[in-house]
């Protein structure tokens, strides 16, 4: 296949990709809206994320649980599929343009929600979390759908700066960090859901009924922070400074997407230093963690678009 070919077929890759994404997230839609069909009260979760019907329930039988099960199966096909996608469009896209796809703000949306994706599937293999399948599969919808309408430019040679084996370890280790952090927001949103709803005596009703208990909610989003923040340590404040020095021969300038890096991890930092230290648990750690989201978003989008200095390329 000739450059435009693949070129070509990653645009359609993509855009299969959020077609597949957004066909899981309506069969986990239709899994929410069948679960809160139920019954009312507490959701009892199997060792798969499948709610469990609770004694004295009626259910019309094994039929509905059944379906709420197979619905939220579906979803969780339907993702796999859109993530080979999502995969093969990365990966031709980065044959269209002879380097690594990672070059740009559309080439670092797409491959972000591969991780983002990836990262939700790994951890889905160990722990019963299909309850973050809707807002995952949500969010990537949105994010393919931004690239592909504002993001998207032509594949093009990188800019000298980034000639270094150093861009195919700091980046990569960055999106898997990205991708942890991903998880963990919708997560700690989540939880501010479900926990908003306990305190109300609301648990059984609306969309906090198909989540698990806040503190479970609560533990999961730590771990998965508590993974992104040595890898996002060592792709800002370690691979990053290294390229830096082989790049503009300084390790650190404070210019401003090393600066929002900084920023970030700060955030995270004090996140996990209060959960271990002072545990610091419920809606101020949530809140906290959603700052550090917000500041990671800024150093993606915000300093890309707005704010120039030597990474100003990353937006083109």
């Amino acid at each position: 296949m000739t450059r435009l070919q693949l070129a070509q077929f990653s645009n359609q890759a993509i855009m299969f990709a959020a077609i597949v994404y957004a066909l899981a997230m309506l069969a986990h839609i239709v899994e929410w809206a069948a679960t809160r069909s139920t019954a009312p009260g507490r959701i009892l979760v199997g060792p798969d994320g499948a709610e469990l019907p609770s004694a004295g329930s009626d259910l019309g039988g094994a039929e509905r649980p059944y379906r709420v099960d197979l619905w939220g199966r579906y979803g969780i096909a339907l993702t796999m599929v859109g993530l080979l996608l999502n995969a093969a469009g990365v990966l031709a896209r980065g044959l269209a343009a002879d380097r690594v796809p990672w070059g740009n703000m559309y080439e670092f949306t797409i491959t972000g929600c591969v991780a983002t994706v990836l990262t939700y599937l790994i951890m889905l293999r160990f722990q019963p979390i299909r309850w973050l399948g809707l807002p995952v599969t949500a969010l990537v919808v949105v994010l393919l759908m931004l690239a592909v309408l504002l993001l998207d430019v032509p594949a093009a040679p990188l800019v000298p700066a980034l000639h270094s084996y150093w861009l195919y370890i700091h980046v990569t280790a960055a999106m898997l960090a990205t991708g942890s952090f991903t998880v963990g927001a919708l997560a700690s949103v989540l939880f501010l859901v479900r926990n908003r709803a306990e305190r109300r005596g609301t648990a059984g009703t609306g969309i906090s009924a198909r989540l698990p208990e806040a503190d479970v909610i609560d533990t999961f989003a730590y771990r998965v922070h508590a993974f992104g923040f040595p890898v996002w340590t060592f792709a800002a404040l370690i691979a990053g400074p290294i390229w830096a020095r082989y790049a503009w021969g300084r390790y650190w300038g404070w210019d401003p997407k090393e600066v929002w890096a900084f920023v970030t991890w700060v955030a995270y930092a004090a996140y996990l230093h209060a959960r271990a230290t002072a545990g610091w648990r419920g809606k101020g750690a949530a809140i906290l963690a959603l700052v550090g989201f917000a500041a990671l978003l800024y150093n993606f989008v915000g300093i890309n678009l707005w704010g120039g200095g030597l990474h100003s390329y990353a937006g083109k």
